[in-house]
């Protein structure tokens, strides 16, 4: 453990990537699918960009500080939360400030540039505090647990897989799937990141997942990804609201890892109107039985849909298939 000649903030640092635009020849712009940032693996995929001759990525970032412990303990001033995407491949840096969104308040956001002539491989993107620290100004006070990876080439965002999509036959598997057998997929979030197991015994499964086959099979498949993503979010949500550390007034904890970060991205979704501290408390009372639990399961499924982006998905499949049935009527 690191030990620092002046105090430090205790609380967790996060930060969230929001959106990312991308800049091409010509000054053109467009936002890179959702699909192509996973809050939970903290990673973005810039290969899934629709074009490959993009030259900038600006990414959108929000993070977390503990202001509450700022304010009280007065032990620092100049506070500023700053930006750091990194790379040791091509030893490039660049850092941006971020501004509060207001005064005294937790989330902090701005943008961040990524020049591709200057970036190659993964940058790794942190979050920093630094103050004014006994008379001393440019002091670290507390910095991202985790950093993001901004992968330059992956066209899916994963932290060395770590976020796993595996085949196995339900049947003929563990003993604890084979009440399963008849599912298509689970989410299993015992571990430390969520799994996707999808069963192999679910004939044509795996081709439509992996898009081998026909155009049409191609457009099912894309729907079966959308409602296997929407299914994850849902998981994941019921997951991390399910184990929060709760402080002596009862006051609910966000988790410092990616529970932390599925809750702030839903949460908007689910109690829209409030801040994501006041959202978290009402869903905690709500799923402690002070209230309808009930009353928020459209609400959370809406939110994991919008995040699976299955309104897109089912738009696209729906034009695709009449314009594969004008093509055969031709």
């Amino acid at each position: 453990m690191r030990v620092y000649p002046y105090p430090r903030l205790t609380g967790a640092v996060t930060v969230r990537v929001t959106a990312v635009r991308l800049r091409g020849p010509g000054d053109t712009r467009e936002q890179l699918d959702s699909r192509g940032y996973s809050v939970i693996e903290q990673v973005v995929a810039l290969g899934r960009a629709e074009r490959d001759d993009w030259q900038t990525a600006r990414l959108a970032l929000t993070a977390t500080i503990p202001a509450r412990e700022i304010e009280t303990k007065g032990h620092w001033s100049d506070v500023m939360a700053v930006a750091v995407l990194a790379e040791g491949a091509t030893n490039t840096r660049t850092v941006a400030r971020l501004e509060p969104d207001a005064a005294g308040g937790r989330d902090w956001t701005g943008e961040i540039e990524l020049d591709r002539d200057n970036y190659v491989d993964r940058a790794s993107l942190a979050v920093h505090v630094v103050a004014t620290v006994g008379g001393i100004a440019g002091r670290i006070i507390a910095s991202t647990d985790q950093e993001w990876l901004i992968d330059v080439t992956a066209d899916a965002p994963l932290r060395d897989r770590q976020l796993e999509v595996s085949t196995v036959s339900f049947a003929r598997g563990a003993e604890w799937l084979r009440s399963f057998r008849d599912a298509p997929w689970i989410v299993d979030t015992a571990g430390r990141m969520p799994t996707v197991r999808l069963n192999s015994d679910f004939e044509g499964l795996v081709a439509l997942v992996e898009s081998q086959g026909s155009k049409v099979e191609s457009v099912v498949g894309e729907m079966v990804l959308a409602q296997m993503c929407a299914d994850v979010w849902t998981a994941v949500f019921h997951t991390a609201i399910g184990d929060l550390e709760i402080e002596d007034d009862g006051t609910p904890l966000f988790p410092s890892d990616w529970r932390g970060a599925v809750l702030r991205e839903m949460l908007p979704d689910i109690v829209p109107g409030r801040s994501v501290e006041d959202a978290l408390r009402e869903v905690h009372i709500r799923r402690a039985g002070q209230g309808s639990w009930a009353d928020l399961q459209p609400r959370i499924q809406y939110a994991a849909a919008r995040r699976a982006e299955v309104p897109k998905a089912l738009a696209a499949a729906v034009r695709d298939i009449e314009r594969l049935d004008q093509e055969t009527h031709a």
